[in-house]
Formats: C-alpha cells, sequence, structure tokens
C-alpha cells in the first residue's frame, strides 16, 4: 500500500466566491450543532470543500416530504430573504444556497425561531448544486439578488452570472420557470441582461430597460447600502424559453 499524500485537486474555472472562516457567535456554533441535521442537506463532496459530486442527485420529497413548488436562492447570507419568503409562504418549499457557514447558522436560528418547516440549506457552491443535486427541471423559480459584483476588471471572470450559468440556471428550472436577479452596480447589471438576452434558453419576463422590483424580495442591508451610496437597483426577470 502507498503512503504517499494524493496530488489535491482544483475546480477547472473560478468559482464567484473566495471562502473566508468568519468567526460563529456561540449560538451560531449552537445552532450548527443542533439545527443542521434538520435544516442542511447532506452531499457528496467532488474536489473541494464546497462542491457537489456528480450523480448525487436528492429525492424532493425525500426531501420536504412532499410535493410542492420550489424556489431557490443562490448566496443566502444571512437569509433574511429566504426565511421571509418561506414564512410567508407555506406552500412553498424554498432552498437557500451558502457558502459561508456564518450565514447558514444565522439562517437556520431565524428559520428555528419563526417555526419555518419548508426550508432546507446547502453549503456548496451553487452551479454545482443547479448541475448536480437538483434534479433537471425541478425549481420554479431561481434568485439572485445582490451577488458579488467583483468589480474590479481583474477579476470580473469570477462573476456568477455567464453563459454557462445560464445554462444551468435552465437545465434546474421548470418549463416557464423564472430566473430573478437583482444588483447595485450598473456594470453588472448591464452584464446580466446582455448575458440572458443572448441565451437561447431564457426569453425577457419585462418591457423596457429594467423589470420592475420584485416585491417578494425584502429589503436586505445589501440593498440599503447600494441605496446609501447613491447606486441604482437593477432588477431583472426572465423566463425560461418554450424547449
Amino acid at each position: 500500500m502507498s503512503d504517499a499524500t494524493p496530488e489535491p485537486r482544483f475546480r477547472e474555472r473560478p468559482v464567484s466566491f473566495v471562502r473566508r472562516s468568519g468567526r460563529m457567535s456561540d449560538a451560531q456554533d449552537r445552532a450548527w450543532d443542533e439545527l443542521a441535521p434538520h435544516f442542511l442537506l447532506p452531499v457528496q463532496r467532488d474536489a473541494a470543500a464546497t462542491s457537489i459530486l456528480p450523480g448525487s442527485t436528492i429525492d424532493l420529497v425525500d426531501v420536504w416530504g412532499r410535493t410542492a413548488p420550489l424556489i431557490v436562492e443562490i448566496g443566502s447570507g444571512q437569509g433574511h430573504a429566504i426565511v421571509h419568503a418561506a414564512m410567508s409562504h407555506p406552500e412553498t418549499d424554498f432552498l437557500a444556497i451558502e457558502v459561508f457557514r456564518a450565514g447558514l447558522a444565522r439562517t437556520m436560528l431565524d428559520a428555528e425561531r419563526e417555526g419555518v418547516r419548508n426550508l432546507r440549506l446547502a453549503e456548496a457552491n451553487a452551479p454545482e448544486v443547479l448541475q448536480h443535486l437538483l434534479p433537471p427541471a425541478s425549481a420554479t423559480e431561481l434568485w439572485v439578488f445582490f451577488p458579488d459584483p467583483w468589480h474590479k476588471k481583474k477579476h470580473t471572470k469570477r462573476r456568477l452570472v455567464t453563459p454557462e450559468f445560464a445554462a444551468v440556471a435552465a437545465h434546474a428550472l421548470a418549463e416557464g420557470g423564472i430566473l430573478r436577479l437583482a444588483t447595485d452596480w450598473e456594470d453588472y447589471a448591464r452584464q446580466m441582461r446582455t448575458v440572458l438576452d443572448a441565451s437561447p434558453l431564457f426569453e425577457r419576463g419585462f418591457e423596457g430597460d429594467w423589470a420592475e422590483r420584485f416585491d417578494g424580495r425584502v429589503l436586505t442591508a445589501f440593498e440599503r447600502k447600494g441605496a446609501r451610496a447613491g447606486r441604482d437597483i437593477r432588477d431583472l426577470t426572465y423566463r425560461v424559453a418554450p424547449r
């Protein structure tokens, strides 16, 4: 038997985040230990700590215990938007995707306090969740609210919304499913619109330059921060094109 250390494996493409080990409070540590068994999806990893092993697709009925519409939020942060949505729509199932453990712990604490039971969390790279964990055409809506804009030119290759992302988003969404996006960075908003306008997999769900603000999006710290800085909030809405 060889005792050689295996070669480290890395993703072929840069991801849209830099994962830092932020300090968790005592309450967040307790939440991780006590609440994760209910809220957090156990997933099989591939090359990286936040990866998803291809072929490890979940069964939605097994996870949520019912058949219901599924809404997925990418980059759920502290969970304010998705916990509020799950509280407001108990007839719908929700999945929060986030890579930062402290944010996931806060989401679980808030969900537990509010008695939310239709929410699950995935600690993973979002495109891999859409491609490998969710069954094809299983989500009715996909939310991308205030993703990291990577506003320095040398970093824009890390932005989430690309033609490749459009393909995996359409793969996860049901026919006629909705992709909702919002950002306070004009340059990124225009890039998103260019990418999705060019995709044959999506069609616009709005007229004019921008969509109306999605009234199902609770006002979060990110949106307040952008508004205080004088940046316009840009919403976009797309539907999966007929297949």
